[in-house]
């Protein structure tokens, strides 16, 4: 009886960002898929010893796949080959809301996106033409949190200072659910990959983990105030990559309903080291690796499996607002309030290029999905493209009259969304 006998490869899929090839078999008459990573390819990557490696790995990649495998990896490597010359022009400015915006996020194709305000709302908007498609009205007051239940893009989650969360149909823009039981305002939110729980962060010093088929309550994540920020992150990443999160454990005053998630939670690391406020945290592609951004003017990297500090990066000369992998792991972004934000090497940990023309704090930063660009949200009302290795403003995007909280990149990287305190959200293609 041959392990190898009882699965059977039906086909292959690619995977652009990162680069990956997915193979989807059959095990017991039932679909299954498991993915071949290929975080470190490149152009120049020998593609006979790279299919020679996935071969000795992977029992489902026989003698005959080898040339369809040989192929994908090729189409890989062109697609990491293309130069990225685009210039964006601003596509539409929307009077998105009455008080400014907190959040802008995709969904995974990049053709609606979604606003949260100030004003109490959300709202789904079409990225094609700028239309209005719902507005989401429900919440008490600001709304600070939202997401998408990535790759599905069929719900969307929002988080509001009104202490709950709630669950809404992106087809209808009703309310599925509304969860109930913080008793301070929710910050951040996260859904897990198979769409079944929503997680949900507090300055009440919990997060907390929904059902999103019943809207019951799964389980209570404590964390201390000092920590908070980092803690809660911690959980919702965790539950963003995994199927159960692994980093806290439930609340005595609140035991959890479902037994089998409850077995899953435990605190795993105390990351100890900064010595001042974490703003910012989050994993690489695979989970092997954490970065925190602090008050205190540095970014770590912590190796996940250890909650060992593998590095400091020093250099910045004010708060350190937001850090970002970019989709290979191999690149870090931090942004700072000194106005500037630098790229690093996830692997030698030295300073790559030095973002540096921006006259005021800069809140957020993201790579595309190719890793060649970074963009930045500042204070000073612009967003502003950069060239990952040589550090060149490439572009400023400018239009908003006062400040950028928010900005993201679509997955195919050709769409740019500003979110700002002017009201207004602009779409840049």
């Amino acid at each position: 009886f041959c392990w190898r006998s009882e699965m059977k490869l039906k086909r292959f899929l690619l995977r652009y960002y990162p680069p990956g090839i997915i193979l989807e078999y059959e095990k017991g008459g039932a679909l299954k898929t498991k993915s071949i990573d290929l975080l470190d390819l490149s152009p120049e990557t020998d593609t006979e010893e790279l299919i020679s490696a996935i071969r000795k790995s992977e029992p489902l990649i026989t003698a005959s796949r080898v040339d369809q495998v040989k192929l994908l990896i090729v189409r890989l490597q062109e697609k990491l080959g293309q130069q990225d010359n685009r210039r964006f022009c601003l596509f539409k400015a929307l009077q998105a809301h009455i008080l400014p915006l907190t959040n802008v996020a995709f969904n995974k194709s990049g053709s609606s996106f979604i606003t949260g305000s100030y004003d109490r709302t959300c709202k789904i908007w079409d990225t094609a033409s700028g239309e209005e498609l719902h507005t989401l009205e429900g919440h008490r007051n600001v709304v600070y949190a939202i997401a998408f239940n990535n790759p599905y893009g069929d719900k969307i989650a929002t988080g509001s200072f009104d202490k709950t969360c709630r669950l809404w149909s992106v087809e209808t823009g009703k309310c599925f659910h509304t969860f109930r039981g913080h008793t301070a305002e929710i910050v951040c939110l996260a859904f897990n990959p198979q769409s079944t729980l929503v997680a949900t962060g507090s300055m009440d010093t919990t997060a907390k983990l929904w059902d999103i088929q019943t809207g019951e309550e799964v389980s209570t994540l404590t964390v201390s105030q000092l920590s908070l920020s980092l803690s809660v992150s911690l959980s919702l990443s965790l539950i963003s990559h995994l199927s159960f999160p692994l980093i806290s454990t439930c609340s005595h005053n609140h035991p959890c309903p479902h037994p089998f998630v409850n077995d899953f939670i435990q605190r795993v690391h105390t990351l100890i080291g900064h010595r001042g406020e974490i703003s910012s945290v989050q994993f690489n592609w695979d989970c092997s690796l954490i970065i925190t951004g602090s008050m205190d003017k540095s970014c770590r990297v912590w190796e996940a499996a250890s909650g060992k500090c593998m590095a400091t990066l020093a250099g910045h000369e004010d708060e350190v607002l937001d850090v970002c992998f970019d989709y290979t792991g191999q690149l870090i972004a931090t942004a700072s309030a000194d106005g500037t934000a630098r790229v690093y090497s996830a692997v030698s940990y030295q300073c790559i290029s030095r973002l540096e023309s921006h006259e005021g704090e800069i809140s957020k930063i993201c790579f595309n999905a190719q890793g060649s660009r970074v963009l930045t949200a500042s204070a000073d009302k612009t967003a502003r493209l950069w060239d990952v290795q040589s550090g060149v403003c490439l572009q400023v995007l400018e239009g908003h009259t006062d400040e950028i909280f928010s900005s993201a990149f679509n997955y195919e990287g050709d769409t740019i969304i500003t979110g700002s305190k002017d009201n207004t959200c602009r779409i840049w293609r």
